[in-house]
């Protein structure tokens, strides 16, 4: 309790100075406004299909079991482990376009970090708290996208949070918890990360309660963590939910090929690196100590982060909640605790360590609105071009191809977009065996694989990015027509011998 006490003190001092500001609301608007400012939230195909999926569920009044889209898989099964996630980001693009898009993600991740500020603030001098928000940035900036994890990145914060202090004042995490994880089964499924730290924080505070207290500590616990788990299985897949997250994880070459799946390269300064090299100039400078639980905790989401670059947001994030309460314990308010703040600057960041006045948090949020209802207008925020092959796309249907398409795994998601049925796409239904076909017959220099593939699909057209070793095979493919090209993509179109060739498009 005297970490309190001293928060308590330094907060007297700063309000007779309180500004109508706070640094927790200062760090989600500069956030927001970062992202809304930026298109680089849209830098991924994810977003195209996910609210192609959430249009399909509107229309339908359901969930799909199956495959709709694709003309490969179509109608094998498929967990749409994020459903209702696809059906927010179809109404905002159908309400707001990409600007409701984006935005509905920056408030997201603005929400998260004003709510990590908020909490370090409880433990820590401001200035250490904003380093740790700042490193916690470093790492969750690189997987700032408009997917479905993003939506709960909130959610996480505010799960810890709430784990974390129900250990300190030990009792039981509070059971509107339940309802945070249907929300998040739904959402995305990445829902077993709660239960493991739900299970890390119930050892730790069987550890730390008294002999006596142990069988209480036990059943509070394990009824809450009972609870949080059958809340899993309130989706439209029940059990499939799980089989769906360990299948992914068993898809060894899909997982040792996609980008954020792999683990960091460290070929040049990157943000993880940055991170552990702070770490670790923290702890040696100031001897660190953790309880044992959470030191397991923090080398568990090491481990993650190091063996999937996707997974160091939850290093970020959860990395400063696990450290706050014993750092500060150890010596992040040991000068508060005989005095006010040891410097001037301590003393200046306290001021705004107060949560803001309700005035400005309204007239913020209003700011913010209009904002993004401007920047709608101008049209500024588009997807990627590298994501959207819309002229190639054009040109190719314009020739009337005699089949289906042979897509990049890049550009199945603008397919699906437009109404196309690409051959491939980075939903997890195709399965690891048709990934690795794929890739080896498109990626790979292996003609005779790319032949086969064509074949046997029936494909009467493809749609390459130009620096894939498939566009030097198709041009010399006999019976195909190299009809487009631009920076973006290369068409090719099949046609029957003694037919008249089609026209060639675009630059060479």
């Amino acid at each position: 309790m005297w970490k309190l006490k001293c928060l308590c003190a330094i907060g007297s001092s700063a309000s007779a100075t309180r500004t109508w500001l706070s640094w927790p609301l200062m760090i989600g608007t500069l956030i927001f406004l970062w992202l809304i400012l930026h298109p680089g939230l849209l830098n991924d195909g994810d977003t195209y299909w996910n609210i192609a999926t959430g249009r399909w569920i509107l229309d339908h009044g359901a969930v799909p079991a199956t495959d709709p889209f694709s003309h490969t898989v179509r109608g094998q099964p498929w967990v749409v482990h994020t459903w209702l996630a696809a059906v927010l980001y179809a109404l905002v693009f159908d309400a707001g376009g990409w600007t409701g898009v984006v935005a509905l993600t920056a408030a997201c991740y603005a929400a998260a970090l004003a709510i990590l500020t908020r909490y370090l603030l409880r433990h820590l001098l401001p200035i250490r708290a904003l380093l740790c928000v700042a490193m916690a940035l470093c790492l969750v900036a690189p997987h700032m996208l408009a997917r479905p994890h993003a939506l709960t990145i909130p959610l996480l914060v505010i799960w810890t949070i709430a784990l974390v202090q129900a250990v300190e004042l030990q009792r039981a995490p509070p059971l509107w918890l339940v309802a945070v994880m249907v929300l998040w089964a739904n959402l995305h499924g990445g829902f077993p990360v709660p239960l493991g730290l739900t299970a890390a924080f119930a050892l730790e505070a069987l550890l730390n309660a008294e002999a006596s207290a142990r069988r209480a500590v036990v059943s509070r616990w394990a009824v809450f963590l009972l609870l949080v788990s059958l809340a899993t299985l309130l989706t439209p897949h029940g059990l499939d939910a799980w089989r769906f997250v360990y299948d992914q994880h068993q898809m060894s070459f899909s997982l040792n090929t996609i980008t954020e799946w792999k683990a960091p390269a460290f070929r040049g300064l990157e943000p993880l690196e940055i991170w552990l090299l702070a770490a670790a100039a923290l702890t040696l400078a100031n001897g660190l100590r953790l309880p044992p639980i959470r030191i397991v905790l923090l080398l568990g989401l090491l481990h993650l982060a190091l063996w999937h670059v996707r997974h160091g947001e939850l290093l970020g994030l959860l990395a400063p909640i696990i450290v706050a309460q014993p750092l500060a314990a150890q010596w992040g308010l040991a000068s508060a605790a005989a005095q006010m703040p040891a410097s001037v600057l301590d003393r200046q960041f306290a001021t705004l360590a107060q949560p803001a006045r309700k005035l400005t948090q309204a007239l913020t949020l209003l700011m913010l609105a209009v904002l993004s209802l401007s920047i709608g207008r101008t049209q500024l925020l588009q997807p990627a071009a590298a994501m959207s092959p819309a002229r190639a796309v054009a040109v190719g249907l314009a020739a009337k191809p005699p089949g289906p398409v042979l897509n990049a795994y890049e550009f199945g998601g603008y397919l699906i977009f437009v109404g196309i049925a690409p051959s491939v796409d980075s939903r997890a239904v195709y399965g690891d065996a048709f990934q690795k076909r794929h890739y080896i017959a498109t990626v790979t220099r292996s003609p005779e694989r790319l032949a086969e593939m064509l074949k046997e699909s029936g494909i009467g057209w493809t749609l390459f990015i130009p620096a894939m070793p498939a566009v030097a095979a198709m041009d010399q493919m006999p019976g195909w027509r190299r009809l487009y090209a631009d920076p973006v993509a290369v068409v090719h179109v099949r046609f029957s011998p003694g037919a008249s060739q089609p026209a060639s498009n675009g630059p060479y």
